[in-house]
């Protein structure tokens, strides 16, 4: 039988993945140290192989998902890559409560953070302008992102007055992302549009499907956890040996094999001319980064500690100054989906604002550009007054999911969150 292509390159990036795996077990077996630049070449290459299977096999999931726990759990798996840096350095960080990885788990999240907003989005908008000459239309669905990342944002400027992420805030961003997920699992589930490998995996009958899924669920699970801690050792050391701020390298290099995949497939999406679906899945990923990943670190960084105390894992100036900078961005673009559009412009700006703050790095710098971004917010909202209808709109949308009958392929209406039957075809399987 003839291996399709989408198959063929799931087999080839499983195989991508596997050195590193390998590699990782014979270095705790037989202590075999690679140099820093090779082990953050292999074990880089392992995250991104890994993440582009989980991406693959995520959208392919999405033919299964009806229940709130299946969502819950596709979406802790989605971002496992961006999530296993991150918890490592935040392990260490309880381990040596004094020591640098405080910083370096800060430097991960917000980088992460502002990579995906600051380069991913805006590549899709401009990607989809060169090819259709006009913005994204999101659809009336995104006011249920909109809204709970805007509640995180508000949320997040609130986190640095109090000198630490505790597990408090774990819990309040926990809490969001749940409410997030619950509602969202009343919403219509439509049968997705699947492309490439994604779509091999999904043409699959359903038992086979499913066993498939789950096999390349706990396979990439496998090869992220192995490879999470001689990456982030490997940046952390080529710093070093560069001579480069290691603050800076985890918080622009690493977040780049976690988060490239998932950005090249919405790339990919907006060069076909499907951009909503684009930025609703970049828009969601930010949802959960902005609450998972920010709720993670003090619950990791206490139980590596053993230590339970009111400010969690503690912040100074530069990490506070670097949670309100992430938190301006995510406002400023907030702002900019009240209107349920996103532009060229739009997606300009917050490029030029992401790509050149790595040339300033000083405390005034970071601050400047926390003044940049609230101003820009200010401005497209103040100057726009359908923004603010859009913005008045947010929970009534959002709440008009449990109410709005959803239809079914054939034009019948059913309740608000329960899934279509399946096809016939499907039965058939």
């Amino acid at each position: 039988m003839r291996l399709s292509r989408g198959w063929a390159l799931v087999l080839l990036l499983a195989a991508v993945a596997l050195p590193a795996g390998v590699l990782r077990i014979v270095d705790v077996v037989n202590g075999i140290h690679l140099s820093p630049g090779v082990s953050s070449l292999v074990f880089g290459g392992g995250i991104v192989a890994a993440a582009f299977l989980i991406s693959w096999a995520a959208e392919a999931a999405q033919k299964d998902i009806s229940q709130t726990m299946a969502l819950a759990f596709l979406a802790l798996i989605a971002v496992l890559p961006e999530y296993s840096v991150d918890i490592y350095l935040a392990w260490q960080a309880g381990q040596d409560p004094s020591g640098p990885y405080v910083h370096y788990a800060t430097a991960n999240m917000t980088g992460a953070n502002r990579l995906l907003v600051g380069f991913g989005w805006p590549l899709v908008a401009l990607l989809f302008w060169m090819r259709r000459r006009r913005s994204v239309q999101l659809e009336r669905g995104i006011s249920l992102e909109i809204l709970f990342l805007g509640l995180a944002t508000l949320y997040a400027l609130t986190i640095p007055f109090k000198g630490g992420v505790a597990v408090w805030d774990a819990a309040v961003l926990f809490t969001l992302f749940g409410l997030y997920i619950w509602i969202g699992s009343k919403a219509e589930r439509l049968e997705p549009e699947l492309m490439g490998p994604a779509a091999a995996i999904g043409a699959l009958a359903t038992r086979h499907r499913r066993i498939a899924i789950t096999a390349i669920f706990v396979y990439c699970a496998l090869i992220i956890l192995a490879c999470a801690e001689p990456f982030a050792e490997g940046i952390i050391e080529v710093g070093t040996d560069l001579g480069v701020d290691q603050f800076l390298m985890v918080q622009w290099v690493a977040p780049l094999a976690s988060e490239t995949p998932e950005i090249l497939v919405a790339a990919i999406f907006a060069i076909r001319g499907q951009a909503a679906a684009a930025m609703t899945m970049l828009i969601s990923s930010k949802v959960n980064q902005w609450t998972l990943l920010v709720g993670s670190l003090p619950v990791v960084y206490s139980v590596s500690s053993g230590t339970l105390t009111s400010t969690g894992m503690p912040l100074d100036s530069r990490q506070s100054e670097e949670i309100w900078l992430t938190a301006a961005q995510a406002l400023l673009a907030v702002c900019i989906l009240l209107r349920r559009s996103f532009g060229g412009v739009a997606a300009l700006v917050l490029l030029v604002l992401w790509g050149t703050q790595l040339g300033f790095t000083e405390a005034a710098h970071r601050w400047a550009y926390v003044g940049v971004y609230g101003a820009f917010a200010f401005g497209v909202v103040a100057l726009d007054r359908r923004r603010l209808r859009g913005a008045m709109r947010l929970v009534p949308e959002t709440l008009d999911i449990f109410r709005r009958p959803a239809r079914r392929a054939d034009g019948e209406e059913h309740p608000a969150g329960e899934r279509p039957p399946p096809a016939e075809e499907e039965n058939k399987r």
